[in-house]
C-alpha cells in the first residue's frame, strides 16, 4: 500500500533548479513535494561546481607559492599534501551541504521524499511508498557524465567528475579525455598540484568560447606543462603493466596512472517513464517551449534536463521562469541572449552573449572593442597581465563580451547586466570605475568605441572653432 499525497507542485530533483522552486513555493505557502533519489544539492554541490572550485583553490594556492618570486618573495617549493587537498574539497562540500539539506527545505514547508520517482500518468508520480498527485510538476533531474563507448573502457579503471574528487593522493600522470570546461579545469588543477597531465580532445579545447582568447589560454596551459593533444581521437583504452594506455589516432598512444573521462554530459531521464505522462524527449533532453512547458502543459522541465546550456546558474534562472509562470501567472519566457559562463582556470575565461565569431556570422557591421590586462594598472601591480576583454557591438548595442584574465567571472557580470537591460555602450564608457581595479578594464574597453570619432579631424576642427570664444 502506498500513501497518497495531493499537492500543488511536485518537484523531481533536488539540484539547483529544484531547490529554488521548492524554497520559494514552500515559503509562499504552496503545497509542495520535493523528490530526490540520491543526494540533496545534486551534481553541483556533490560532484561539480563546489568540489571542482575547492580543488582549483588549492591548486592555485600552490601555483601562487611557486610564482611568488616574481613579486620579490622567495619561498621554498610547496609541499603538496594530496590528501589534504582532497580533504579541503570534502570540507567545502560539508560546509555548504546544510544549505541544501532535507531539514532546511522541510523548514520552508516542503515535504521531502528521498526515493526514485516515476510517472504513472499525466498527473501522477510514484516515489517510494508514496503516490503524488499534483496540479503541476517540475522535472529538474539534471545530467550525468557521459562515458563514450571507447573500446576497452568497461575493463579499464577510470574516473568521472562523480568519482575523481574521492582520491586521497595526487595522480602521477592524469590522462583526461575531453577538452571542455570540466576537462580543462581538472587539467590545470592537477598539474598545479604536481601531476603530469595529458588532455586528449578530438576537436579543439573549449570550442564554445572566443577562439582568440582560447588561443592565449592554450599557450598558458602548455607553458604550465599540460600536454594538449587536440584533433586526436581516442580509439581504445587498456590497463597495461600497472598503467593505463590510451590509444589514439595515427598510431600514437599515451600512458598514465589515472584516466578521467570528461567527454560531455547526458540528461538524467532513465526511469522517469515520461511516456506515461505524455512528455516527449530525445537523447539531448526534454522538449520544452519558451516557458519551459513540456508537451504535457502541467509538467515543466528546467536545468540540464531541458537541453541547452548545462550550468547551475541556468537551472536557477529556469526556476525563476517557472515560478513567475506557475505561481504569479506571469507569462515569462526564457531569454538566452545574456547566458553567461565561466571556465575557472587561472586566468579565468568568461563569456556572455555572442562571441566575435558568432556575431560575424550573423552581422556584417559589428565592431569589436578590446583592452588588454597588460594595460590595466591593477593587473600590472599584481603581475596578472595575461588576457584581455573583448566586447562585441553593433550600432552601439552590446551583443556579447569575452574575457580572459583575473576575476573574469566577476567582470563579465557588468556585460551580462548591460545586455539584459539593453544598455548602450556609452553607459559603460561613462560609468565611474574606482582606481585601481580590475573592473576598470570594462570601462576602458567601452571607451574604445568612441576613440575614432573623439580624435578625428572633424572633432579637432570643432574644438579649434570653439576655442575662439574664449
Amino acid at each position: 500500500m502506498t500513501e497518497r499525497i495531493d499537492a500543488d507542485i511536485c518537484i523531481i530533483g533536488a539540484g539547483s533548479g529544484g531547490l529554488t522552486v521548492a524554497a520559494v513555493a514552500g515559503q509562499l505557502g504552496v503545497s509542495t513535494v520535493l523528490i530526490e533519489k540520491h543526494k540533496m544539492g545534486g551534481d553541483c554541490l556533490n560532484y561539480g561546481c563546489v568540489p571542482s572550485k575547492a580543488l582549483l583553490a588549492a591548486a592555485h594556492a600552490a601555483a601562487g607559492a611557486r610564482s611568488a618570486h616574481r613579486l620579490g618573495i622567495e619561498l621554498d617549493s610547496p609541499n603538496i599534501n594530496g590528501d589534504g587537498a582532497y580533504t579541503h574539497v570534502a570540507r567545502a562540500i560539508a560546509e555548504i551541504a546544510p544549505h541544501d539539506s532535507v531539514e532546511r527545505f522541510e523548514g520552508f514547508g516542503a515535504q521531502v521524499i528521498l526515493a526514485a520517482a516515476r510517472f504513472t500518468g499525466p498527473r501522477e508520480v510514484e516515489a517510494g511508498d508514496y503516490t503524488i498527485r499534483a496540479r503541476r510538476f517540475v522535472v529538474a533531474t539534471g545530467s550525468s557524465p557521459f562515458v563514450p563507448p571507447i573500446p576497452g573502457i568497461g575493463e579499464t579503471t577510470h574516473y568521472t567528475n562523480e568519482t575523481i574528487f574521492g582520491l586521497d593522493r595526487v595522480p602521477g600522470h592524469l590522462i583526461i579525455v575531453g577538452g571542455g570546461p570540466i576537462g580543462i579545469e581538472m587539467a590545470q588543477a592537477h598539474r598545479q598540484l604536481g601531476a603530469e597531465v595529458t588532455v586528449v580532445e578530438m576537436a579543439s579545447i573549449l570550442p564554445n568560447d572566443d577562439p582568440e582568447l582560447v588561443g592565449i589560454l592554450r599557450t598558458h596551459l602548455s607553458d604550465e606543462g599540460i600536454h594538449l593533444l587536440e584533433g586526436t581521437a581516442v580509439e581504445g583504452v587498456r590497463e597495461l603493466d600497472s598503467e593505463i594506455e590510451v590509444q589514439c589516432g595515427g598510431g600514437q598512444s599515451v600512458r598514465g596512472t589515472h584516466l578521467l573521462i570528461a567527454a560531455g554530459r547526458r540528461p538524467n531521464l532513465d526511469g522517469l517513464e515520461l511516456e506515461k505522462a505524455g512528455v516527449t524527449y530525445t537523447g539531448k533532453g526534454i522538449d520544452v517551449d519558451e516557458r519551459l512547458r513540456t508537451t504535457n502543459r502541467r509538467i515543466s522541465a528546467i536545468g540540464d534536463v531541458a537541453g541547452g546550456h548545462q550550468f547551475t546558474h541556468i537551472a536557477g534562472y529556469h526556476a525563476g521562469i517557472f515560478i513567475r509562470n506557475a505561481l504569479f501567472r506571469m507569462p515569462a519566457k526564457v531569454s538566452k541572449g545574456a547566458y553567461p559562463w565561466v571556465t575557472f582556470t587561472s586566468p579565468e575565461l568568461a563569456q556572455v552573449g555572442l562571441t566575435d565569431a558568432t556575431a560575424k556570422a550573423q552581422f556584417a557591421d559589428i565592431r569589436v572593442l578590446s583592452w588588454p590586462f597588460s594595460d590595466n594598472d591593477r593587473a600590472v601591480t599584481e603581475g596578472k597581465t595575461i588576457g584581455m576583454v573583448k566586447v562585441i557591438t553593433r550600432k552601439g548595442k552590446i551583443l556579447g563580451a569575452s574575457i580572459l584574465g583575473p576575476h573574469a567571472g566577476e567582470l563579465i557580470q557588468t556585460w551580462g547586466l548591460a545586455i539584459s537591460a539593453g544598455l548602450k555602450i556609452g553607459k559603460i564608457a561613462n560609468m565611474i570605475a574606482p582606481y585601481p581595479t580590475f573592473a576598470e578594464i570594462n570601462k576602458r574597453a567601452a571607451g574604445e568605441y568612441f576613440t575614432p570619432s573623439l580624435f578625428s579631424d572633424r572633432t579637432r576642427k570643432i574644438v579649434s572653432f570653439l576655442s575662439r570664444f574664449g
